[in-house]
């Protein structure tokens, strides 16, 4: 994919939030070897403000990825925009096992004797980066608990709600082999999730250079380049204010969807929230790529991973990525004849 190595853009404002992404998505490639296409699809989904599900088996990497994506960025909040009874951390690991709670996620009142009262003590879903590792070993309800966070950046206990960061960005993860015990998150949830990448091992030559680089990738998080949290924000603005989407991309985002429906292989087609979501990160990419809007290429890269965990296909169907293609190919001709008569 190499996204990152997209040419300047001619607007300083995206040239400024591309600098942003390059050099945390740098951050993160210093630590994590083989993974460039999705070290870029993770970095679009946080400057998108989504959430993203890895499809992994143990020791992929999943977590050095989460941790040093969150170690790359800096909370450079001033004492006026924070709320210090609120305590964000860069990174958190959550594992999710059969007998989690609620309250393990979110948090949960405690009794101070010094005070005679309760007050809440924050769990571990207040951070930059969470880590919801084995996110289909819990029960429902614990989902439930993590999808309300990801969904409305909020907590809800005790009918006291409370306020995540803006930043706060989540990888999941499922082992796609080992299904015992498991409670598989239905569709309607799986529609939270911006992307759902699939990882495979590895290459050769990228296994032998981690074995090499082992040591060094061991270096204090302090000695490595880091962004702040608000250059990420002003960036997330920044790309939003000038990548311009022509009417054209969104109908041919509504003519693929509705092809989809329509298709006999699919059982049952994507939500018009995906539509929504995928807006953003279609932005994000053109802006990486040097450019001030979003076109085709764009929606060829992004749509197999916004759509392969929204679709669930008919009996006896396996292969997505033909379905997605033959659904795709004529919205695609379409948009390009009417860009040629717009010139």
């Amino acid at each position: 994919m190499q996204v990152m190595e997209a040419e300047a853009s001619t607007s300083p404002a995206l040239t400024e939030a591309s600098d942003v992404l390059q050099r945390l998505a740098g951050a993160v490639r210093a630590q994590v070897i083989g993974r460039d296409d999705v070290i870029d699809l993770t970095v679009i989904a946080l400057m998108a403000d989504g959430h993203v599900l890895l499809e992994d088996f143990p020791g992929s990497g999943k977590t050095t990825l989460a941790k040093a994506l969150g170690e790359a960025i800096v909370d450079d909040q001033s004492p006026t925009e924070t709320n210090h009874a609120v305590p964000i951390a860069a990174f958190r690991r959550i594992q999710f096992t059969p007998d989690l709670l609620p309250s393990d996620v979110t948090g949960s009142p405690v009794f101070d004797t010094n005070s005679n009262s309760f007050h809440f003590r924050h769990g571990p879903i207040f951070a930059h980066v969470v880590l919801a590792d084995e996110i289909n070993r819990t029960s429902p309800k614990v989902q439930s608990a993590m999808l309300e966070a990801m969904g409305e950046k909020q907590v809800t206990v005790d009918n006291i709600t409370y306020a995540l960061d803006p930043l706060f960005f989540v990888i999941a993860t499922q082992n796609p082999l080992d299904l015992v015990g498991t409670y598989p998150l239905p569709t309607p949830q799986l529609d939270r999730f911006l992307f759902k990448i699939t990882m495979s091992h590895i290459d050769r030559d990228a296994e032998l250079a981690v074995l090499d680089t082992w040591q060094q990738r061991r270096s204090p998080a302090a000695d490595r380049v880091r962004v702040t949290r608000n250059e990420i924000l002003a960036a997330r603005r920044s790309i939003d204010e000038h990548v311009y989407i022509a009417d054209g991309i969104k109908s041919t985002l509504v003519d693929i969807s509705r092809a989809l429906r329509a298709d006999e292989r699919v059982l049952q087609g994507n939500s018009t929230r995906s539509l929504v979501l995928i807006l953003p990160a279609l932005q994000v990419l053109a802006a990486l790529r040097g450019r001030a809007y979003v076109n085709a290429d764009d929606l060829d890269m992004l749509l197999p991973h916004v759509l392969a965990h929204r679709v669930e296909l008919a009996p006896g169907v396996a292969d997505f990525a033909k379905v997605l293609r033959d659904c795709m190919r004529e919205p695609l001709e379409q948009l390009a004849r009417s860009t040629l008569k717009a010139h």
